[in-house]
């Protein structure tokens, strides 16, 4: 509408989606370390094929366990690798792998949360058209924090679990 005395011109707006992407991280938090991925999906095989490339990397291809704190979905299990792969080529990941599961309720006990939380707020904080466009600037984050090796102070003491955790998991022998 154009302006008239007293009032600003006014126009319609019409939010048009243009699809959704999921946003997979990864944190070594002492290290500073994380990896970002981006993809269309976010299925149990999409999860087995961001583990394989998180195994198969450079950095941790000679370790011999990694240890990978999950929440609870229900992609987020070994059996998502043989859903995936082979046998062979699953057993061979499964080898490599120690899952921890957040408590239900507990998935901000993972630190990927967090590092997801501040990955929102410093990058990706509005609209953005195109799946590549958020890869692009979700890359570029991930490699200023890494060049920084920004660690994760993770603060949250067993103390401190078990009181924020009262609900769920009462103290043995009570």
């Amino acid at each position: 509408m154009p302006p008239v005395p007293g009032q600003s011109a006014r126009a319609d707006y019409e939010y048009v989606r243009e699809g959704v992407c999921d946003v997979w991280m990864f944190v070594e938090p002492l290290a500073g370390f994380r990896k970002v991925a981006v993809t269309g999906t976010r299925t149990a095989v999409d999860w087995a094929e961001q583990v394989r490339q998180l195994v198969d990397s450079p950095r941790y291809a000679a370790v011999e366990r990694i240890t990978l704190v999950c929440d609870n979905l229900n992609t987020h299990t070994l059996a998502s690798l043989y859903q995936a792969f082979a046998p062979d080529e699953a057993l061979r990941l499964v080898r490599k792998l120690a899952l921890v599961h957040t408590p239900k309720h507990g998935s901000w006990l993972n630190v990927a949360e967090s590092e997801l939380s501040v990955l929102t707020r410093q990058c990706l904080d509005r609209h953005l058209g195109a799946q590549q466009q958020v890869a692009d600037e979700a890359g570029a984050w991930e490699q200023r924090r890494n060049s920084r090796q920004v660690g994760v102070d993770w603060q949250f003491r067993t103390e401190d679990a078990r009181i924020k955790l009262k609900r769920l998991y009462p103290k043995v022998n009570e």
